[in-house]
């Protein structure tokens, strides 16, 4: 049985966020939340926020113990861009790019392993 969860619009880079994401992955859900708790980056707490979630989606939508989940797929896709600009010397104009994320784990029940 596989249990999807998924956050958007992070206000971090893609690439920022696939750091955090390549450590947890294959791991399993119990142990990857321990992972994510002492990992020194931004995102770190939206990932563990997000492997609670779909430890939690599986426990109340689909009864499954969180205890037998392991990460099945997590990714971190780039989400929309706020674009701004701002003024810099002789007229001229510097592009300034917010990178948004989007985090999205798939789980899945191994029974005992």
């Amino acid at each position: 049985m596989e249990v999807r969860a998924s956050v958007k619009n992070i206000r971090v880079s893609p690439r920022k966020a696939r750091l955090v994401v390549d450590a947890v992955r294959g791991k399993r859900v119990l142990d990857a939340i321990d992972i994510a708790r002492f990992l020194p980056q931004k995102t770190a707490v939206d990932v563990e926020k997000l492997l609670r979630s779909v430890a939690a989606n599986a426990e109340n939508n689909y009864d499954l113990d969180p205890e037998d989940l392991w990460i099945k797929a997590i990714f971190a896709d780039e989400g929309p861009s706020y674009r701004r600009f701002k003024a810099k010397a002789r007229g001229r104009v510097g592009r300034i790019e917010r990178r948004n994320t989007h985090i999205t784990v798939i789980a899945e029940d191994r029974g005992g392993l």
